[in-house]
């Protein structure tokens, strides 16, 4: 497999090697994808597919707000979707259609502007619409289970593969879909409302968010989920986590399950506070938190 990046398939988009990652992440932190493909639209990103060896690693990255990328880079070929070819939303009734690197609360703006009600919460989450469905995102009370339609991606074998909401199997900040599928547009539905009334709950979103987490800082959003009967926030609060130095990383003192890099944090450094408070919890309250943020790559030094 050594000489498979010699071998890689002609495309319309980039194909970039040993191309640092850090700057496409929120926490800006990591190291380099042995390769990365910007794919230019959907075709060239499952031909590509078709064209790239089974046997190499394949990461997706989105628009880089729930993920660490460790400091030792990631194997393989990382694909990152941007552009407006991936990032379109349009509407059409009750419905919208929303390409998979458009952010969140641009969906949420738009839906706005079209009098789509339902949708507000979107505004209070950072991340982009592949990320979305991945993980059924969700805050305020609202999931993505609850808006979502449908959703079509291109699978490992660059193939489209078409979903319905039943498809995914939705639970919480779960899904069920294949792993594989890169997602690259999907449907959504609201219900009628006036723009000012929705832009009003929108403000309200925004303003309890700004009020309440580090949106300023380099952060991932929740750093766990929510265990089962219990707050993530409190646990790490009441274990003494808050605001606490562990390197470069810390989790925030205004939001304690807010990972943050403080300017100097490494990969291994937010890692590595975010198990480090994962142990004290076990070994403190008896409860198992579960990484909410995504950790892709390898450690430095293998």
């Amino acid at each position: 497999m050594s000489d498979w990046k010699d071998r890689l398939p002609p495309v319309r988009g980039k194909i970039l090697k040993d191309e640092p990652l850090g700057p496409f992440t929120w926490f800006r932190v990591g190291g380099a994808a042995e390769v990365l493909f910007l794919p230019a639209d959907a075709d060239d990103l499952a031909a590509f597919l078709k064209a790239l060896p089974p046997e190499v690693p394949l990461t997706v990255l989105g628009v880089g707000s729930n993920v660490i990328v460790r400091d030792g880079g990631v194997p393989g070929v990382t694909i990152r979707l941007a552009g407006r070819a991936f990032a379109a939303i349009r509407a059409d009734g009750m419905r919208l259609t929303a390409g998979a690197a458009a952010l969140d609360a641009m969906l949420a703006r738009e839906a706005a502007k079209a009098g789509i009600a339902g949708l507000e919460f979107y505004a209070g989450i950072p991340g982009s619409i592949g990320g979305a469905l991945t993980m059924n995102a969700g805050c305020y009370g609202r999931e993505t289970k609850d808006v979502l339609v449908s959703a079509w991606g291109v699978d490992r074998a660059g193939e489209r593969r078409d979903l319905t909401l039943a498809d995914f199997g939705y639970t919480y900040r779960h899904s069920a879909a294949p792993a594989d599928i890169i997602w690259v547009e999907a449907v959504y539905e609201g219900t009628p409302d006036a723009p000012a009334a929705i832009e009003a709950r929108m403000a309200e979103i925004t303003a309890r968010r700004e009020a309440s987490q580090p949106i300023r800082e380099k952060t991932g959003g929740s750093t766990f989920k929510n265990p089962p009967g219990h707050s993530s926030w409190k646990l790490v609060d009441e274990a003494g986590w808050r605001g606490k130095l562990f390197g470069g990383a810390m989790f925030s003192p205004l939001h304690s399950n807010f990972l943050i890099n403080t300017g100097e944090a490494t990969a291994a450094d937010l890692e590595g506070l975010g198990e480090t408070v994962r142990a004290d919890v076990k070994q403190k309250f008896g409860v198992e938190l579960e990484w909410e943020i995504k950790r892709v790559g390898k450690p430095a030094g293998t």
